[in-house]
């Protein structure tokens, strides 16, 4: 042995200096090895997406150009508008009020739609209703389509990126909200319906800010679950989504990209909506969702629709009575 091991002694070595390396790039840097090729080192590329990584990034604003008018009303003009965010180009519908704007601007409210298949989406659906009333009471409204809607640009090529890049991209329209001269940047609030909801609670946990966010009928259970849910809907019964998540667990930890990992990072007053008979949204979830806002002391209210559906019908024009009052109260 003593006489193999001085033949060989610098081939020791060697394979100990790699062991040693491979060690600390794995420790140090936070990457993995793949599997297909055991020696080539690859980054994790969506671990900036972290709600902890998008806490401490920097999101900045750009121009909110008024492109076309959609519709002229009474009241307010509809406009399709864009602005510049993850490097790309969305659209989106902009509501502005009739007449002359009050000394500092007029409240601005973000409006985030739920799930809407590409084929039959169109600039404002699943938020124009709302848009309208709350336009036609002196709120300036802002629904943006994201990436890969409307007139927007194309998504990155990666299901989950997509999903991770929304919070930001709202993020960075809130930021662009001073380019509108109509408009006070510092009244600013979120209105989010299903999966919009998802998305406002993202927001209101990333920037810690301020943002009065009222709820109808909000996803708000753990990542992933929360997508793997309707996976029943699918074509393949969600076979391939299932598989993109796997792939996705295997390198990280879902629950540095689940809103109910970070409730206690959100500092704005909440207001949830739903109905008993929501059969996308089960009463349930809404329920724990209020019960872990109070028990960590957040300002919240919350009101239930016997009998609504997931459009909150027939309770509608309470719910929008109630959502717009609690925001002129708060903005």
């Amino acid at each position: 042995m003593n006489g193999w091991f001085k033949r060989h002694w610098w081939w020791v070595l060697i394979l100990l200096a790699v062991i040693g390396a491979t060690w600390w790039v794995r420790t140090d840097k936070q990457v993995f090895l793949s599997p297909e090729a055991p020696y080539v080192l690859l980054e994790k590329p969506l671990e900036k997406y972290s709600f902890a990584n998008l806490r401490q990034a920097s999101f900045t604003g750009s121009e909110i150009k008024l492109e076309r008018v959609l519709a002229e009303e009474a009241g307010y003009t509809s406009w399709m508008f864009v602005y510049d965010a993850d490097g790309g180009k969305i659209s989106g519908q902009v509501n502005i009020p009739k007449g002359e704007p009050p000394a500092g601007g007029r409240p601005v409210i973000v409006m985030l739609r739920g799930y809407v298949d590409q084929e039959i989406y169109e600039i404002g659906v699943g938020t124009s209703r709302v848009a309208a009333v709350l336009a036609a009471n002196g709120f300036i409204t802002l629904a943006p389509d994201f990436l890969g809607y409307g007139e927007s640009d194309l998504p990155p090529n990666n299901t989950l990126q997509e999903r991770f890049m929304r919070p930001g991209q709202v993020i960075q329209l809130i930021e662009s909200v001073k380019s509108l001269p109509q408009a006070d940047p510092d009244r600013v609030g979120i209105w989010g319906h299903s999966n919009g909801g998802q998305i406002a609670l993202s927001v209101l946990e990333i920037t810690g800010k301020d943002y009065p966010a009222v709820l109808w009928a909000p996803v708000s259970k753990p990542f992933p679950y929360s997508i793997l849910y309707y996976t029943d809907e699918f074509d393949d019964y969600g076979r391939a989504l299932r598989q993109v998540v796997a792939g996705f667990e295997a390198v990280y930890n879902a629950d540095d990209y689940s809103i109910h990992r970070y409730y206690d990072w959100i500092s704005a007053p909440t207001q949830i909506h739903q109905g008993t008979s929501d059969d996308a949204v089960p009463y349930e979830w809404s329920q724990e969702l209020n019960d872990r806002l109070e028990a960590l002391d957040k300002e919240v209210e919350f009101y239930t629709y016997p009998g609504a559906d997931h459009n909150l019908l027939p309770a509608w024009d309470t719910a929008v009575s109630r959502s717009m009052e609690w925001f002129a109260a708060r903005l």
